[in-house]
């Protein structure tokens, strides 16, 4: 089964929401697939960070983040939901945005309202575009899809400009012009989030931003609220750079690693994420079938 009509039928299952841990590059991917999530959010914010080391502030090329997508496809089985930020551009530029995303091997693309270059969604200062832009935007995506399981996710981050009702609004009309799934960034209660899927028909994200705008609630609430994906998009990332700190700290202030291995994984669990016996014995496959093939006649054709 395709990985776009994989993530289709996790999405329309009965078991909601969907949780979405975010990766930001292939390993994070292989440890969250390895750790049994059935699907993997490719976040913007944390390939800008983790790639560039800069903050989400529409820094991220389409190059870059496809680079990151293939990646990060050729590594895991799980469905990619890709963040492709504002689309790269306009109604044109989003139609080569999923059709390059879509190759790379994204099962769905999230594309948002805000004007480029855009900010996290959980920054000050953000603007929008008009809706009706956002709506081209959406029928581009659309008809620039190859699969048509391909998954259309439209993000607004209208609350915070113009209020939630508005929000909600712009919501309805993209999923009118096609939208599969809708993100409301950055609803700041309860109460808004319930406002949100009781006003609006249809899937719904809700983005879990520790020490973000949105209050945290646990999957079981969500899933009362009306929420199909519970998005986590840097967690994974923030504990890594937990993890590194830790053990550099240890390395800076010891000299050494030496009592420091509870710290980290072990080699042989490093070797077995990045699948290393599957190599080897692919290794051995290609080299026993080299030594029963043609003869080697480099030196006649000399």
């Amino acid at each position: 089964m395709r990985a776009t009509t994989r993530l289709r039928h996790l999405l329309d299952r009965a078991a909601r929401p969907l949780v979405l841990p975010g990766a930001p590059n292939a390993l994070t991917a292989r440890v969250a697939e390895d750790a049994g999530f059935e699907a993997v959010y490719v976040s913007g914010a944390g390939v800008t960070n983790t790639l560039l080391g800069m903050p989400d502030l529409g820094l991220l090329s389409l190059p870059e983040l496809a680079g990151q997508v293939a990646a990060m496809a050729d590594a895991v089985e799980v469905p990619l939901v890709v963040d492709a930020d504002t689309g790269f551009g306009n109604a044109l530029g989003v139609q080569r945005t999923v059709r390059t995303l879509e190759r790379a091997g994204a099962a769905a693309i999230q594309i948002e309202d805000q004007v480029s270059p855009k900010k996290c969604g959980h920054f000050a200062g953000k603007d929008i575009i008009g809706t009706a832009e956002m709506v081209g935007k959406i029928h581009a995506a659309v008809d620039a899809r190859r699969d048509d399981d391909l998954v259309i996710i439209a993000r607004t981050d209208a609350a915070a400009v113009d209020g939630i009702a508005a929000a909600c609004a712009r919501a309805a009309a993209y999923a009118e012009a096609g939208a599969d799934v809708l993100f409301v960034e950055a609803p700041t209660s309860r109460e808004e989030m319930l406002q949100i899927t009781r006003d609006v028909p249809g899937r719904h994200v809700a983005n879990m931003v520790e020490g973000g705008l949105t209050p945290l609630l646990p999957r079981k609430e969500l899933a009362d609220l009306g929420f199909s994906i519970a998005l986590y998009a840097n967690a994974a990332m923030r504990g890594a750079v937990l993890g590194m700190r830790t053990v550099l700290d240890h390395l800076r202030e010891h000299g050494d690693t030496r009592d420091a291995a509870d710290l980290m994984i072990s080699w042989p669990e490093r070797q077995n994420l990045v699948r290393k016996p599957r190599f080897d014995e692919l290794e051995a496959r290609y080299t026993e079938h080299a030594g029963h093939g043609t003869p080697d006649t480099t030196e006649k054709v000399r």
